[in-house]
């Protein structure tokens, strides 16, 4: 299945590491993940979408990317195509004004219920899907459920909770179409129920775990690159809170670990 990195933070910060040298960095991945990559990142409220049906780890554009990309909001992909041909229109992030989606999951039978999800999609918003996938079905279903309670159009005007109870909605229609999620590590990836996904408008950041890794951290233990970092602020490396704001949201399909 795909492979998601995705930060929120309250200060610009460079990806570089995370995704190119860390541990378990995106590009390490990408030999097991062939099938197209994806960065998506924002300057101010316009999310700049870069995305190829290459192999990520023999594509220096991937390289290039990560080095230049500083934002305080980042969505980065990796594919893994279960559904549609590979091909650049199939690649995440997908976007719509504002907002950016990654995913990585499966819907069971999915030509069975195709026209299902895509009737829960406002029609307005239909002919913007242009490629195969169910994964960006699924982001425009998220985006009609959205779209009743909260504009589209201006990130600003949107409330968090809003969103989330939105979401929530999308994924339940979702689920009754489909059939149940499967659990973490069920046999048959092609086959079963996964939902995995983050959905970002540059300002709010929501994942979302169904049966696909999706581990997150409020904090670095230590960035190794303290010293280095034009960005580096002291509450990278603070616990937060509960009920306090965030400063430095990370999500990743990998398990968080080691000093950063």
């Amino acid at each position: 299945m795909c492979r998601l990195f995705g930060f929120r933070s309250t200060f610009s910060s460079g990806v570089h590491h995370s995704l190119i040298s860390a541990e378990n960095a995106l590009l390490k991945q990408s030999g097991f993940h062939p099938d197209g990559w994806g960065v998506a990142h924002y300057i101010g409220e316009v999310p700049h979408i870069i995305k190829s049906p290459t192999s990520a780890i023999d594509d220096n554009l991937f390289k290039r990317v990560s080095g230049l990309v500083s934002s305080q909001t980042v969505l980065a992909h990796l594919r893994k195509a279960t559904q549609g041909n590979l091909t650049a229109i199939n690649c995440h992030p997908f976007q719509f004004g504002h907002w950016s989606f990654i995913h990585n999951g499966n819907i069971k039978n999915f030509e069975s219920h195709k026209q299902d999800l895509i009737n829960l999609v406002e029609p307005k918003l239909r002919r913007y899907i242009l490629g195969s996938t169910d994964s960006e079905i699924i982001f425009y279903i998220i985006l009609s459920f959205i779209s009743k309670v909260s504009p589209l159009y201006t990130a600003r005007q949107n409330d968090f909770e809003e969103v989330l109870g939105s979401v929530k909605e999308a994924i339940k229609s979702i689920v009754e179409i489909s059939g149940d999620l499967s659990l973490p590590k069920s046999p048959g990836e092609n086959s079963e129920n996964y939902l995995s996904f983050l959905v970002t408008n540059g300002s709010i950041m929501i994942g979302f775990h169904g049966g696909q890794s999706l581990n997150y951290t409020t904090y670095k233990k230590k960035c190794p690159d303290r010293d280095l970092c034009a960005y580096y602020n002291q509450s990278c490396e603070n616990p937060t809170q509960v009920g306090r704001q965030v400063n430095h949201l990370i999500f990743a399909s990998e398990k968080l670990a080691g000093e950063n």
